[in-house]
């Protein structure tokens, strides 16, 4: 699951967003950096290009994304860690990072305090949701296709997990109920392209938990080619470019 999610996931759909959260982080200049649920360091790489002096240490809960990632950003420092339970000390980091983890966690407003407890008075949370399903070129055409390979009854966990946390309010919420007073909420529209639309199909089939949950119910390779020839129909064949929303986050620990 990790190379596929990497290889072809990750510059189609991740780096944009990736990219424009470690812009985000320059600007306050950190000098030491906590990134949760980094997956394979799709962000990590962004935030070591753009902050080269600060010391970065990349989190997953799941072993295996952390010996991927450790392998493809050596800069970084790998640990395995619960975003819910951070055995870090208080005040440790200028800056905590999530590139569209957060859904996943089931307890965000404990996770968002443990956050806030690792960070120094004055640092920052930076962090992006993804908008809903049908504001991701992508995601969209991946959900049509899974509903022709499930007639009535398609996996779920695109729409109620990667998409389910879609409300801006609800997040600020959470992250107020965490301990955060001064947050900056922002929707963002970023391009991803890809060199194919079946590509992001399958990146999306067989590097994602979308593979346990269609491998539980049907054939993969069968519901892998009927879910790539309808992106394909959707968006075309070739290179294809798509429009994706999400919400991006920066929350202040006030002094």
């Amino acid at each position: 699951m990790p190379a596929a999610y990497d290889r072809l996931l990750a510059p189609a759909v991740f780096g944009p967003f990736a990219a424009d959260l470690a812009v985000r982080a320059a600007r306050r200049d950190p000098g030491r950096i906590l990134e949760v649920a980094a997956g394979t360091g799709v962000l990590t790489r962004e935030l070591i290009a753009a902050l080269p002096s600060a010391e970065v240490t990349a989190t997953d809960l799941n072993p295996a994304m952390v010996s991927y990632g450790s392998g493809r950003v050596p800069e970084a420092r790998w640990e395995q860690a619960d975003a819910e339970r951070l055995r870090y000390p208080d005040g440790r980091f200028d800056l905590v990072a999530c590139q569209f983890g957060v859904m996943f966690l089931p307890d965000k407003p404990g996770a968002f305090a443990e956050a806030r407890r690792v960070l120094r008075p004055g640092g920052a949370f930076v962090l992006n949701t993804w908008d809903t399903v049908d504001t991701h070129g992508f995601a969209s055409a991946l959900v049509a296709g899974l509903e022709l390979a499930f007639p009535g009854d398609p996996p779920a966990f695109l729409v109620s997990v990667p998409h389910g946390y879609a409300d801006r309010s609800t997040v600020v919420e959470d992250l107020a109920a965490g301990g955060f007073r001064s947050v900056h909420a922002e929707t963002v529209i970023l391009e991803g392209r890809s060199e194919s639309a079946r590509q992001v199909a399958v990146g999306f089939c067989t590097g994602t938990p979308l593979r346990a949950a269609i491998a539980a119910r049907a054939d993969l390779a069968e519901v892998v080619a009927t879910v790539s020839e309808e992106m394909v129909r959707r968006l075309g064949s070739g290179p294809v470019s798509v429009r994706m929303t999400a919400h991006v986050f920066e929350a202040c620990a006030e002094v």
